[in-house]
């Protein structure tokens, strides 16, 4: 969606990204990806998102936004629909690191990923001659700083696009459960129907839309 880099080097001998998602699991609403290289010295406090205070996550984006390097990739829910969520979190990391390369002087040293897969392989528009695999870590929200940074951008970013929605649907309390499955969600959602923001493909919308 967005790429902005500041007015920094990152020398010769290249430079690591760190990518993380949010909003695999909601019933409503995109999955947004994030891709962060860490500014020199990084901010303090960087730990996985769901572990900060929203007051303190919320601080850390500021922060991250206006002093590293970083970018947002964005899959709406029709692209959800038809690719699966699997393919559509591995095409909005990738559209992440493609936005951040194509604004930073040079290739990655190192692409980190959170959890065990790569888009690489999985996601035609990886390109592996330039950023190489990518390396998949479990728990790397947590271990790497630069995909707790990642984590941190993706969660405020997706978290904005949630409560805008919840302004024209205010019905479903996403500005509250993100679009996650809550009782209230599921209570509106039986009452209601789904929204063009809802995941028709998950199975909680789709049996709803039987009925």
């Amino acid at each position: 969606m967005l790429a902005v880099t500041p007015d920094r080097q990152f020398g010769a001998e290249g430079f690591t990204i760190g990518v993380d998602e949010a909003g695999r699991g909601p019933l409503a609403g995109p999955v947004v990806a994030g891709a962060v290289v860490l500014c020199n010295p990084c901010p303090d406090g960087l730990d996985d998102s769901k572990k900060l205070t929203a007051k303190r996550r919320a601080v850390l984006d500021e922060t991250i936004r206006g002093t590293c390097a970083w970018a947002v990739g964005i899959v709406d829910v029709k692209q959800i629909d038809e690719l699966n969520i699997l393919g559509a979190t591995m095409l909005a990391m990738t559209l992440a690191v493609n936005r951040l390369c194509s604004v930073l002087d040079g290739a990655p040293k190192a692409v980190l990923i959170d959890g065990n897969m790569s888009p690489c392989g999985r996601c035609g528009e990886w390109d592996e001659a330039a950023w190489g695999k990518g390396r998949p870590i479990v728990g790397g929200d947590a271990l790497e700083p630069a995909i707790s940074a990642a984590s941190i951008v993706a969660k405020e970013w997706r978290d904005r696009m949630m409560r805008h929605a919840a302004a024209e649907y205010p019905q479903y309390g996403w500005e509250r459960n993100k679009g996650y499955g809550t009782k209230d969600h599921m209570a509106a959602l039986r009452e209601h129907g789904p929204t063009p923001h809802h995941r028709r493909s998950f199975a909680p919308v789709a049996q709803l839309s039987l009925i």
